[in-house]
This record gives C-alpha cells, structure tokens and sequence, in this order.
C-alpha cells in the first residue's frame, strides 16, 4: 500500500507543479514579449523491488513557445518590436547576456537605455548610452538616432545601435526572470537580418483558452492522485481489519 501512496503522492506534486507553470503563464498573459512555458508529462519507473508497472508521473519542460504574439501600435518611438525571428540583446541582472522580445525602451537618468524591467540594452560596444536629446528614433536595422537637446532636426546624429540577434532555437533557455539565454551566458554575434519595427509592442503569446484548459485538466489529474492516497489508506484500514479479526 506504501506504493501505492508514493505513486499518487508524487503525481499530485508533479500536478501542482504544472500547474505552477500554468499559473505563471496567466499571469503573465499581458506581459509584452512574454513566452509561454511548455511542460508535459514523462514516465519515470519507481526503483526498489516491486511490479515494473509502478511508474512516477514527471512533469518536464520542453522549453518554451517560439510563435509570436500579436503587435499592438503605440506610436512611441522607443516602442519596438522585432520583426519576425530575433531577439533584443540585453544585460541580465547578473551581468551576463541574454534576450528578450520585450521593446518597451527607456533611458534613465544617466542616459542608458534600458528595458522596461531595467535590463541595460547592448549596442555593438556594451550598454547603449543615449546623450540628452530632444528626439529619437529607432530605425529598422537598431539604429538609434537622435536631435541633440538645443539643436534644429538637421542635427540628427547616431548614438547607437542595437544588437540584435537571431540564434538557433535548440541553443536558447529560458532563465527564471523571463529572459531568454544560451546556456553558460555564452554570447550570440549579432544579425543584420533581424529588423525592428518603431512604434509597436509584441503581446504575450499566451492562449489564455488553451491554458484555462489546462488548469482545469491538472486540477482533475490532481484530485484523481488525492482519492488514490484515500483509496490507499481505506485499503490499509481495512487490511489491519481483516488481520485482527483472524
């Protein structure tokens, strides 16, 4: 009967794991350039003596999904979005590269631009500082372009541009803070065929009916394992029944 308690306890913590992941994915369903998380579930044979046939349900990921997500038009010049496949190169939180399709921009108080999220925007030699200014633009190859503050609009100068990057899907994970990554933090060389589109923002990619679907299975799935621990300790009772009456 331990076995069978085992095999449903780790089954109904496998559920409320996906349905962690699920659960992220809702959340995140009005968050710009968000991807959505994949799980399934994998068979994965219970060691020690036993039937071949006891098996751990093991919720895996399989990464993330690529598709994109509609495009919804701001007309703010600093609203970017990638056209196509690609990514936005940005420095994560821990210093190392990562990607995002995420082109809400800012510049901060020092000048640098960053994401909505803070994530410093790389250029082809770091971080992009943007001097002050009294327009901007964004062009669609990354150029940053600007009309220095107290100047006409014939004084538009470059102050930067982008790295975009375009790596194959295989090589990218999704870290924890929604960013995207080759593993090791290693870094892409950048593609001059990704291009950028001003003025619009990427939605989530998210299928909010898909996923509410999916909440509603995982939560069966998970109600299924409760009544088998149930059915496991009914059983066990009545087996010390049957043994103390003999």
């Amino acid at each position: 009967m331990d076995r069978l308690v085992y095999v449903a306890m780790t089954g109904a913590k496998q559920a409320m794991l996906a349905q962690g992941l699920v659960s992220n994915n809702l959340a995140n369903s009005n968050t710009y350039g968000f991807r959505a998380d994949l799980a399934r579930f994998t068979e994965s044979p219970v060691p020690g003596p036993g039937m071949p046939s006891r098996v751990d349900s093991i919720a895996s990921g399989m990464g993330f999904d690529h598709s994109t997500g509609t495009l919804v038009e701001t007309g703010r010049p600093l609203d970017v979005v990638v056209d196509s496949a690609g990514w936005i190169a940005v420095q994560a939180a821990d210093g190392t590269e990562a990607y995002t399709r995420s082109g809400a921009l800012n510049v901060d108080a020092l000048g640098l631009l960053r994401t909505r999220t803070g994530e410093l925007v790389l250029g082809d030699n770091g971080p992009i500082a943007i001097p002050p200014f009294t327009e901007i633009m964004v062009g669609g190859d990354g150029t940053i372009s600007v009309v220095p503050q107290g100047q006409g609009p014939q004084t538009m100068a470059g102050a930067g541009r982008i790295k975009l990057v375009n790596p194959e899907r295989s090589q990218l994970l999704k870290r924890p803070d929604g960013l995207v990554q080759i593993p090791d933090g290693a870094a892409a060389e950048a593609d001059a065929t990704v291009k950028l589109i001003s003025g619009f923002l990427e939605a989530s990619n998210v299928n909010l009916g898909q996923s509410m679907i999916e909440m509603i299975e995982l939560s069966r799935r998970f109600e299924i394992e409760v009544r088998m621990m149930r059915l496991a300790d009914e059983n066990a009772s009545k087996a010390a029944e049957l043994l103390r009456s003999s």
